[in-house]
């Protein structure tokens, strides 16, 4: 014990006692975090009105259309869609790249991802047999949401939809992320260097990269999505990490908020960001929907194994987690 250490403990205080107390300082601020991100949310909300976000950033819809999908009361699911928009092209309405349903358990802190690789053919309602980045083409985040929810048998209640710069964005706002790469890979124009094997630090432009390259990996699409799904654990032990620290979590929904585009009341957006701040590095599972490679036309197209999926999302629909790939 340091002399400085010895000043500050009145006399009989003991070192059970010093850690007693910040352990209640602790719990103290973690009883007060529901009520911060409450104030920040409703501030928020009165001085970022709609009609002054950045709307190209990103969008979170909320489905009013999922019927019969028998979730549990604690389940949160959330498609997350990274759209392929070029400048000038409107992000809602251009085809999705990157396809991940996302469960949430509030009461346990489980999380469940499901990768949906993007040249999957489904039946898109209104539209017959496409692949399913089409549908956020079609019909936006609603259609995009039915076309997935038909395919594993759950049906998403909010749709998120980012450009991937902002999605570099939000990373670096963070301070970037750690994954596990399973292999080295490269490509010659969004990482000409390449990746190395093993335990990684991205920056946001690498996480970017590291979500979008495919030609090169071996497993093509089915090896892009199960590496987004590391860059999801990536996010989440990141956050989970940082989220003691004082003002880490409002300052990250604050700047959410102000890119995007969304009119769910504060109680919700609470929700949702409380969930995703809960999820614990140890109860995440993912799993990639696998099929056939095949042809549509002129196109190479993946014919996903529909049972499959909707075993994953009978395994997660309650729960949020999934028993085996």
């Amino acid at each position: 014990m340091t002399d400085r250490m010895t000043d500050r403990m009145t006399p009989g205080m003991t070192h059970g006692a010093t850690n007693g107390r910040t352990q209640g300082v602790t719990l103290f601020r973690r009883l007060l975090r529901p009520v911060v991100l409450t104030l920040v949310l409703a501030t928020a909300a009165l001085v970022v009105p709609n009609s002054a976000v950045h709307t190209t950033d990103a969008e979170l819809v909320k489905l009013h259309t999922a019927e019969g999908v028998d979730a549990g009361p604690d389940m949160i699911w959330i498609l997350g869609v990274g759209s392929d928009a070029r400048p000038g092209q409107v992000m809602t309405r251009s085809r999705g790249d990157a396809l991940q349903l996302v469960g949430l358990n509030t009461r346990t802190g489980a999380a469940a991802a499901i990768g949906i690789p993007r040249d999957s053919v489904v039946t898109i309602p209104g539209r017959g047999r496409d692949r399913v980045n089409a549908a956020l083409y079609y019909g936006g985040p609603e259609l995009m949401g039915r076309a997935v929810g038909n395919l594993v048998g759950v049906q998403p209640d909010y749709v998120f939809v980012t450009r991937f710069p902002f999605f570099e964005d939000m990373i670096s706002d963070i301070g970037g992320i750690t994954v596990t790469n399973p292999r080295a890979f490269s490509d010659p124009y969004l990482k000409p260097k390449g990746f190395e094997k093993g335990r990684i630090h991205l920056t946001g432009y690498e996480a970017m990269a590291f979500s979008r390259i495919r030609k090169s990996l071996p497993g093509g699409d089915f090896d892009r999505s199960a590496n987004q799904q590391r860059t999801l654990r990536g996010i989440y032990a990141r956050i989970r990490s940082q989220a003691d620290r004082p003002g880490f979590i409002e300052r990250g929904i604050l700047t959410v908020m102000q890119h995007t585009q969304t009119n769910l009341p504060a109680a919700e957006l609470f929700r949702i960001a409380q969930a995703v701040a809960q999820v614990d590095g140890s109860k995440i599972s993912t799993c990639v929907v696998q099929g056939s490679i095949g042809s549509m036309g002129s196109a190479s197209v993946v014919f996903p194994f529909v049972s499959q999926a909707r075993r994953y999302g009978n395994d997660a629909r309650k729960d949020a987690t999934i028993k085996k790939c």
